[in-house]
């Protein structure tokens, strides 16, 4: 009753919803005036449209009918012949369990055709029984003539005839031992051809990569022997599903113990590449692994190229030979890295295993493409053995770097007493080869480093400049040494100032060729970032410069010492020359200089400048003489402005190139004569401040020394020029560099230098 309802309420919905649309058709047509006059042409047209949808649905529904009426029509005759179906089958049935009474009497014949069977096979093999032993010596001759395809053909027709018995045996009788025993004896010289054509077969395998190039028709008589006995094996094992007899040897399963034999081969191959041990060639690793590298790419472009020809395709030959080598590789790199390996000779594995390997010297050979493919290869040895390897390398490296350093420095030091000079460089400064013996040493094991892998060349480099640190810290005590051992006898060493020269030389050309090695050897920031947290090595080099520097100026100045001492004197204000001589002698050992590089040169030049201006001074400031005339004033001023002069062109000569201020040294002289050369007391405190506000570190003894030596200066204005200066004292510019700092002035007491 609801279906009924709803779908009334469908109809309904329907009638009414064609409604609403052909109150719009309608409309839609009529809604100009002029549009009446249609009305019945509309009619007609839309009763037209009408009789044709009537038309096609009562075609459509006559069609539904006709289906309908042939499909029960084709029900009603399945239906009948299902009936006739189930009546034969009833006859069948009832006409089975009639014959069985039958079937039960032909037992007997049943057992006669399984006896007659079994004769008939008897008498098939009868001719092969009787002549198995001479088909035993004619396949011993074959295998011994080499002709394996007609003495397997012969060992199979014995193996047929002996399995065809054993399995008839064994389907009449399975209990039988006895005659299975008889049989299994009378061909018992069947295993025995089998085992010695089985070698015969191993030996070609295991010469297969010679064989393949003078004679490959014996390996592809080997190989289709192999895959005769394949099938052997199936068939057997298909059989065996069915009657449960297996034949004595079977499987041989000779496929799998090839492929044995030939993974023996190619291990066998590999370690007996050692001809070498460490004891009778330094170079043995690099002999063995040459030597494998050659036999590995020979033998792979010959299974490649040839071998792959004499196998089946399944045999998949080229890629399991492949996998063979590269496992037996992998084996004897490991055994090679368990071994107590020198330094030298782990860059060598690990170069081969990391790089030569996949080169196109040996995997990624153009000849081996497209079959081996580089990327897909597992690495031969762990990341863990690598690693132990790098560590185990590292700290050999340390111990070696560290001996290395030591000895060199210990052969430059041997140098450093020659009576000879040190050689000079292309452009004339001394030098020893201490530099170019370390740099050589750190090249060398950079380069070594760069084979093996990018990161251990930066962990060698982080080491070479960590050592490097550590050896300049010996090389400046060692230089120290030789300083004070030369102060204790000045005549020894003859050549110490060459030498001396050489070390500092030495400083500088370090300093370039660190950063020449980090230049080279360093390509990412982040590795400079490593590099760049070490320690710095300049301040220990220009420390180690100073100090040569320092010695050298220290050379000059005792032989300088006497003619220094004669300053100020009556003796120098009487006419001295030792201004003269001290120009002199500063000039010849700059001389010598000259063989000092730039930087360092100019720096001792400035110093020596300095020094030397410092001792004038404190000579002026040591009292010992002081002037009783404004004549002797007057003539001293003049003098020390003459000399002033002197060592200022002396100091302008030695600094030309430099680009340096001789000048302001000098000026220093100057400025104290003016105040000795003036000749108005009154105007003394005036010339003082000038002289102070040029020169602020200068102290009240310096003042009260330079007072002294004029001679003239009463009590109360030495009183009045002290108090005066220390209530206001001077401020000094920047750029200022204090000299009056290091003067020290004798010590007086206030009463006598008032006096």
């Amino acid at each position: 009753m609801c279906k009924d309802s709803a779908c009334f309420l469908t109809m309904k919905e329907t009638d009414l919803e064609a409604v609403a649309t052909a109150v719009q058709r309608v409309a839609g047509m009529l809604q100009r005036p002029d549009q009446l006059d249609k009305v019945e042409q509309y009619r007609r047209r839309e009763a037209r449209k009408k009789a044709s949808v009537e038309a096609r649905l009562k075609a459509a529904i006559q069609s539904q009918l006709d289906g309908v009426r042939t499909g029960l029509s084709q029900l009603h005759n399945a239906l009948n012949d299902v009936k006739d179906i189930q009546q034969s089958l009833a006859d069948v049935s009832k006409d089975w369990r009639q014959s069985i009474n039958t079937i039960e009497s032909l037992k007997d014949v049943k057992d006669a055709v399984v006896q007659h069977s079994q004769l008939a096979a008897a008498v098939e093999n009868l001719k092969n029984i009787f002549s198995v032993p001479e088909i035993v010596r004619e396949t011993q001759d074959l295998i011994e003539q080499g002709a394996l395809l007609q003495a397997h053909r012969k060992l199979m027709d014995l193996e047929c005839s002996r399995d065809g018995l054993m399995c008839e045996q064994y389907r009449m009788d399975s209990g039988n031992k006895r005659d299975m025993t008889l049989i299994h004896g009378y061909f018992g010289s069947t295993q025995g051809l089998s085992d010695e054509l089985a070698k015969q077969l191993w030996m070609v395998l295991q010469r297969s990569l010679v064989t393949v190039r003078r004679d490959p028709t014996l390996l592809v008589s080997v190989v289709r022997i192999i895959e005769r006995e394949e099938k052997i094996d199936r068939r057997i094992l298909d059989r065996k599903k069915q009657t449960g007899f297996v034949p004595p040897g079977r499987p041989k399963n000779w496929k799998e113990k090839m492929f044995a034999i030939l993974d023996r081969t190619v291990t066998t191959r590999i370690e007996g590449t050692q001809a070498d041990t460490r004891e009778s060639d330094k170079m043995w690793l690099v002999r063995h692994l040459e030597i494998i590298r050659k036999y590995v790419l020979d033998d792979l472009i010959v299974a490649k190229n040839l071998m792959v020809q004499c196998f089946p395709p399944h045999y998949e030959i080229f890629k399991n030979l492949l996998s063979m080598y590269h496992q037996a590789l992998s084996t004897r790199m490991q055994d090679l890295a368990s071994e107590d390996l020198e330094a030298n000779e782990i860059v060598s594995l690990l170069t081969w295993v990391l790089n030569t390997y996949t080169s196109t010297e040996m995997m990624g050979n153009v000849e081996l493409a497209p079959e081996v493919d580089v990327s897909a290869l597992e690495p031969l040895l762990s990341p863990n053995v690598i690693s132990e390897l790098l560590d185990t390398y590292m700290s050999t490296l340390t111990s070696n770097i560290i001996a290395w350093l030591r000895k060199a420095l210990e052969t430059d030091k041997k140098d450093w007493s020659k009576e000879t000079e040190p050689e000079a460089d292309q452009d004339g400064y001394y030098q020893t080869t201490l530099p170019a013996i370390v740099f050589q040493m750190f090249e060398q094991n950079l380069q070594v480093a760069a084979q093996i892998s990018e990161d251990l060349k930066t962990k060698v480099l982080v080491l070479c400049l960590q050592q490097m640190n550590s050896f300049l810290s010996r090389y400046k005590d060692e230089a120290q040494l030789y300083k004070e051992e030369h102060l204790r006898n000045r005549q020894h060493p003859h050549c110490y100032v060459q030498y001396m020269i050489a070390i500092i030389n030495n400083c500088q050309t370090f300093k370039e060729s660190i950063i020449s090695l980090k230049r080279k050897y360093l390509k990412t920031e982040a590795e400079e970032g490593l590099c760049l947290s070490q320690p710095s090595m300049d301040g220990i080099l220009d420390a180690i410069a100073k100090e040569g520097c320092s010695s050298l100026l220290e050379e000059v100045f005792l032989d300088l010492e006497q003619h220094l001492n004669e300053l100020m004197t009556k003796k120098w204000l009487l006419g001295s020359n030792a201004v003269d001589i001290i120009c002199v002698t500063v000039e010849d050992y700059f001389n010598d200089f000259a063989k000092i590089k730039k930087p360092y040169k100019k720096r001792m030049t400035a110093e020596a400048h300095r020094r030397v201006v410092v001792e004038y001074l404190r000579a002026v400031m040591q009292k010992r003489i002081s002037f009783r005339s404004a004549e002797e004033r007057k003539e001293g001023a003049e003098k020390m402005v003459r000399e002033a002069e002197q060592l200022r062109f002396l100091f302008r000569k030695l600094a030309s190139g430099f680009g340096e201020d001789a000048d302001g040294h000098c000026d220093t002289i100057v400025a104290v004569a003016e105040v000795i050369k003036l000749t108005d007391p009154s105007l003394l405190y005036l010339e003082v401040s000038t002289l102070v506000s040029k020169y602020p570190d200068i102290r009240d003894d310096h003042i009260g020394a330079l007072l002294a030596l004029r001679g003239d200066a009463s009590r109360d204005m030495k009183q009045t020029i002290m108090e005066t200066l220390e209530q206001g004292p001077m401020q000094a510019s920047p750029n200022y560099v204090p000299i009056f700092k290091e003067i020290v002035v004798p010590s007086l007491n206030v009463a006598k230098l008032l006096k």
